[in-house]
């Protein structure tokens, strides 16, 4: 179990009039992510997600609050070591070495956690076969599909069975098709018991696969709920209409609510079930990425 208590960062940052001051990444977080679910962490660029996520993976000193791992705090160094043995992060950069075969991949990053010879060859074989890699084993990085990289990162990730997996844009740039191959391995990875922190631009991705989401803007949380959750609250049904080449939408507890008002709208309208991305936009009054 991850706690979140009263997080917060700031970096030095020059005003308009070129004086010295504070910019506010994060302020005041506070949330609890369950052992053995799937998180999503949604935002709109320059909400603060990837700060709390580099606070989370100890990349970046927080500011202020803290953060606990099963009770274990990060800002204690013993306790850090033992953290860092729970934690696996799948980047959205594809950071490679370039020069070097799949197995040689992961070889290198088990070296790096100090595994002996036989188990680092058990553990490499073992990941191929659970990412459906084990073919291309000899492969140059560079000949692999998207799909398969993305698969391989989660692979390397996996070398030191952590407890808690972070995903960053774990399906970005890939086609549909290869997308859903990647949701079933982090429903397999969850099935089996570890803790999935996802942060995703796709929020469908997140409506399909997270047991929860906390929404973020401005370096504030907004809420944290089900993706079913927060669609009921808002209201299960929009009305969807253009004016002047702008999409305008509104939420309706009821079908027949909305079905009222689109006899008020000027223009072609149309009803239709809401989605996490209506809520989404509601909410933080922007699209994810924007």
């Amino acid at each position: 179990m991850i706690e979140i208590k009263n997080l917060r960062k700031t970096f030095p940052h020059k005003d308009t009039k070129n004086k010295k001051t504070e910019k506010v990444a994060v302020e005041n977080l506070s949330l609890t992510i369950r052992s053995g679910e799937i998180f999503g962490l949604l935002g709109p660029n320059g909400a603060g997600k990837t700060t709390t996520i580099r606070m989370l993976t100890m990349l970046t000193r927080p500011s202020g609050g803290e953060i606990l791992y099963d009770g274990k705090r990060i800002n204690d160094a013993e306790e850090a070591i033992a953290i860092r043995q729970m934690i696996g992060v799948v980047p959205q950069n594809l950071n490679f070495d370039q020069d070097l075969t799949v197995g040689e991949n992961l070889e290198l990053h088990a070296r790096l956690y100090h595994m002996g010879r036989e188990e680092r060859e058990s553990r490499i074989r073992e990941l191929l076969e659970y990412t459906e890699l084990q073919n291309v084993i000899n492969e140059g990085v560079r000949q692999l599909s998207g799909g398969m990289k993305r698969r391989l990162l989660i692979a390397r990730a996996l070398i030191h069975r952590p407890k808690i997996l972070f995903l960053d844009e774990p399906t970005v740039a890939l086609d549909p098709q290869v997308r859903r191959r990647i949701w079933e391995l982090i429903r397999r990875l969850a099935n089996e018991g570890a803790t999935i922190l996802i942060t995703t631009h796709y929020i469908e991705e997140a409506e399909e696969l997270c047991d929860r989401v906390a929404i973020m803007n401005k370096g504030q949380l907004i809420g944290v709920d089900t993706p079913q959750n927060f669609i009921a609250k808002l209201g299960r049904y929009v009305v969807e209409w253009r004016k002047e080449a702008r999409r305008e939408f509104r939420l309706f507890e009821g079908h027949e609510e909305a079905r009222r008002f689109i006899g008020t709208v000027e223009t072609a309208a149309s009803i239709r079930k809401a989605n996490l991305e209506d809520v989404f936009i509601e909410l933080t009054g922007r699209k994810e990425g924007l």
